[in-house]
């Protein structure tokens, strides 16, 4: 079981579970196509924000294979909301874990991905004991593929026209890291 002592603290953010109050936060950045371009949903109005709230709010501990945390990435002077991440327990035969994220363009480009997205690691191979952990990826995004060398990810595979996405083939580009590679 991983329940980690919320909020988890980075350099500069915190890393909390998602309260009904980060509802106009989240719109923010969900809205925007921009943002949801390479997901597998289109930008999301008031109701649908609110639907994906209820079910990020619900992502607090992992207990079995399937779970995930899903976490509000919140800047620690301020406290604005910038982002979500999640870490899901993909399989617990084999011990593998995968992370995601997503941020609001406006808070872009100053490395609260990596940073955030490194604290998932940890929990996901200190706390959980994975063996290994994906970050999965439309071919096209590759800021999102930034992220993921950043944190020292292995680019595996790059799978042509894989999935049918919003009405288009698109290219799933897999990065992983082993336990082993871990290094805080």
């Amino acid at each position: 079981m991983l329940k980690p002592d919320y909020p988890l603290t980075t350099e500069r953010l915190l890393l909390r579970p998602f309260t009904p109050s980060d509802l106009d936060a989240v719109h923010a950045f969900e809205s925007r196509p921009d943002v949801t371009r390479y997901l597998y949903w289109e930008a999301r109005d008031l109701d649908a924000a609110r639907t994906g709230l209820e079910t990020k709010i619900s992502r607090t501990a992992i207990a079995d294979e399937g779970d995930a945390l899903n976490l509000a990435v919140t800047l620690r002077d301020s406290g604005l909301l910038i982002g979500t991440v999640i870490l899901i327990w993909t399989s617990k035969e084999h011990r593998q874990g995968e992370i995601g994220y997503i941020f609001n363009p406006d808070h872009h480009g100053h490395g609260y991905a990596p940073e955030a997205s490194r604290e998932l690691l940890r929990l996901g191979f200190e706390d959980l004991r994975l063996h290994r952990i994906v970050g999965r990826l439309d071919g096209r995004n590759t800021a999102s593929a930034r992220v993921l060398e950043k944190l020292g990810m292995r680019r595996e595979a790059h799978l042509i026209h894989n999935e049918q996405v919003k009405g288009e083939w698109t290219d799933e580009v897999i990065y992983a890291m082993l336990e082993s590679e871990w290094t805080p």
